[in-house]
C-alpha cells in the first residue's frame, strides 16, 4: 500500500481565511492538536510575511516533535533565509518555495517572462537546500499554466533538488477530470519526476477542492495539501476531514493507498479550529457538520434503529463524536419517537403512546427541532396531568436606572397565599429570587430564552426556561404581553414540574 501524506496547512492557507487570524497562543494550542491528528506535514506560516508569522513558525518548530514542519516561502534569498531562521529548531524541517507559472500571473502580478520565472524557480529551490535537504516547489496557478512550460518548470526544480512539487490548483478552476489528466500529463513529460513526491493543492471555488485531490491521488499524487473545516482564501481548501474519510471509508476503491491519520482526533480539531476563529462549521458539512449524524426523517431513524449502515456510511465514533443522534422533528416517526421515549425513562402504554405521539406532531408542525425537554413536558401536559402546586396570584415590579430592581410576589400554594418582596440585578431576576423563596425550591436555572409570539410593540412574548434540581431537568413555559409576567409564569411551570418529579421519585 503506497502512502499518502497529509499536509495541513490550516495554520499557513487557512489562517488567511477572512476573520480566522491567530495569536502565538491559538497556533500553539491548534499545532498540538495536528500532532494528535497525526498528519504528515503541518505548514505552520509564511515567516517573512509579519513578525507574528515568522514567531509562530519558529515556537512551533521547536515544540512540535511528530509531524515535519514547513514554512512558506518566495523566491527570494531573503525569504528563503527567513524561513530557515524559523524552521532551523524542527526536528524535520520543510522549506516551501513558491512561484506563479501561468501566463495570467506572469504578465499582471510578476511581470516576468517564463524564462525569468523558469531560472528563479530553479535557483531558488538550489538556494534553499543550502539549509535542508526537504524543500517543496509550488507553481502557483498551475492550472493555468501551459502545460508544457508547467513540465519544464516543474523539472527545473526537480533538477535543483526540489523532493516535493506541489502542482496548486490555486483558484479552484479546474475539474476532476482535467486535473487527473494534467497530473498524468507531468508524469509521462517529466523525466526526472521519479525523484520527487507530486503534491496537489486545491482550492474549492467551484465546490470541487475535494474531488480534484482525490482524481489526482488516482493519477499519481501522494501529497494532499489541505485544511481542518476546508478553511482558507475565498471558498477555502480542500477538507482534510473529507479527504481522509473519503479515503478510510471507501477502502474498496481506494484500496492501494493508506493514511496515518488518527481519525479520532478529526472532530476534536474542528471543534477546536471553530472555537479559536469563531468560525462555525456549517450544519451540513460532511463528516464534522452537526446534522452530519443526525436523523429527522421518519423512514432514516427506523433504518438507523434497526441497522445503523442502511443509512450511515461510517461510525460517528470513528471522527470522534460520540454517536449518532435521532432528531426528533415534524418528520420524525413513530418508531423513533418510542425509542427516544424508552430513553427518557418512560414507559407508555399504546393507547398513551399514540396520545403523546399526536401532541408531538403538533409541536413539531410549530417549531423546528422538538427537544427531550419538550417531550417530557408533552408527557406530563397529555398523560401524567401534572398539577399546579404553585400558583401566580399576583406580580409587581419596580426597576429602573436609578432604582434598585424589586419584586412584590403573591403565590398561592395549597389553598393559601404567601407574599414576599425582593431585590435583584434586573426586573426577572428580583422575581426569580422572591419566587423561590416563597417556594423555598433550590432549582438552577441553566437557560432563558425569549421569543415574541406575534409582531409590533405590543407583541406577546414567550419565554423558556430550563431548570435543574438533584439531576432531573425540566423545562418551564410561559406567555404574556407583558414580558416579565411571562417570564414568571415559565419559572413557576418549571417548578411545578420539578416537584411532581420529587413526588413521584418519593411515591
Amino acid at each position: 500500500m503506497e502512502k499518502i501524506r497529509i499536509f495541513d496547512t490550516t495554520l499557513r492557507d487557512g489562517e488567511q481565511s477572512p476573520g480566522a487570524s491567530m495569536n502565538l497562543d491559538e497556533k500553539i494550542r491548534l499545532a498540538r492538536q495536528l500532532e494528535r491528528l497525526n498528519v504528515d506535514v503541518i505548514e505552520a506560516g509564511f515567516p517573512s510575511s509579519s513578525p507574528g508569522d515568522f514567531e509562530s513558525v519558529k515556537r512551533i518548530a521547536q515544540e512540535i516533535q511528530g509531524p515535519q514542519i514547513a514554512g512558506l516561502s518566495r523566491t527570494t534569498p531573503a525569504d528563503i533565509d527567513r524561513a530557515w531562521e524559523a524552521l532551523r529548531f524542527a526536528r524535520s524541517p520543510l522549506i516551501h518555495v513558491f512561484i506563479a507559472t501561468s501566463d495570467i500571473h506572469l504578465q499582471y502580478k510578476l511581470r516576468k517572462s517564463r524564462e525569468e520565472v523558469l531560472e528563479e524557480a530553479g535557483r531558488a529551490v538550489a538556494y534553499a537546500r543550502r539549509y535542508t535537504p526537504e524543500v517543496e516547489f509550488s507553481a502557483e496557478d498551475a492550472t493555468r499554466s501551459d502545460p508544457e512550460y508547467l513540465a519544464r518548470v516543474v523539472e527545473a526544480a526537480i533538477e535543483a533538488g526540489a523532493t516535493i512539487v506541489n502542482i496548486p490548483d490555486t483558484v479552484g478552476y479546474i475539474i476532476p477530470t482535467e486535473y487527473g489528466k494534467l497530473i498524468t500529463f507531468l508524469r509521462q513529460k517529466v523525466k526526472n519526476i521519479h525523484k520527487a513526491i507530486l503534491s496537489v493543492h486545491c482550492h474549492n471555488d467551484l465546490g470541487m477542492a475535494v474531488a480534484n485531490s482525490l482524481a489526482a491521488v488516482e493519477n499519481g499524487a501522494r501529497q494532499l495539501e489541505c485544511t481542518v473545516n476546508g478553511i482558507g482564501e475565498r471558498a477555502g481548501n480542500a477538507s482534510l476531514e473529507e479527504i481522509v474519510m473519503a479515503l478510510k471509508t471507501r477502502r474498496d476503491f481506494f484500496s492501494s493507498y493508506q493514511v496515518g491519520v488518527v481519525t479520532e482526533q478529526i472532530y476534536p480539531a474542528s471543534r477546536l479550529l471553530s472555537s479559536i476563529t469563531g468560525i462555525m462549521v456549517p450544519p451540513n458539512k460532511a463528516i464534522v457538520g452537526a446534522n452530519a449524524f443526525a436523523h429527522e426523517a421518519g423512514i432514516h431513524q427506523d433504518g438507523v434503529l434497526k441497522e445503523k449502515t442502511t443509512y450511515e456510511i461510517m461510525r460517528p465514533e470513528s471522527v470522534g463524536i460520540g454517536q449518532s443522534t435521532l432528531v426528533m422533528g415534524k418528520h420524525s416517526g413513530r418508531h423513533a419517537f418510542r425509542e427516544r421515549i424508552k430513553t427518557l425513562g418512560y414507559e407508555l402504554s399504546e393507547a398513551h403512546l399514540n396520545q403523546a405521539f399526536q401532541r408531538f406532531k403538533e409541536v413539531a408542525d410549530k417549531k423546528k427541532q422538538v427537544f427531550d425537554e419538550d417531550l417530557e413536558a408533552i408527557i406530563a401536559d397529555e398523560i401524567l396531568r401534572i398539577p399546579d402546586i404553585y400558583k401566580l396570584v399576583n406580580l409587581n415590579v419596580v426597576s429602573g436606572s436609578v432604582v434598585v430592581p424589586t419584586a412584590t410576589v403573591q403565590i398561592e400554594i395549597g389553598g393559601k397565599v404567601y407574599q414576599e418582596a425582593g431585590f435583584g440585578d434586573g426586573p426577572v431576576d428580583a422575581a426569580y429570587k422572591t419566587i423561590s423563596r416563597i417556594t423555598k425550591t433550590k432549582s438552577r436555572l441553566l437557560k432563558f430564552s425569549v421569543n415574541a409570539i406575534t409582531g409590533g410593540t405590543d407583541a406577546q412574548g414567550e419565554v423558556m426556561v430550563i431548570l435543574e434540581e438533584g439531576g432531573v431537568r425540566v423545562t418551564g413555559q410561559g406567555a404574556h404581553t407583558d414580558i416579565i409576567m411571562a417570564a414568571a409564569k415559565a419559572y413557576i411551570n418549571g417548578l411545578n414540574k420539578l416537584e411532581y418529579q420529587k413526588r413521584i421519585k418519593g411515591a
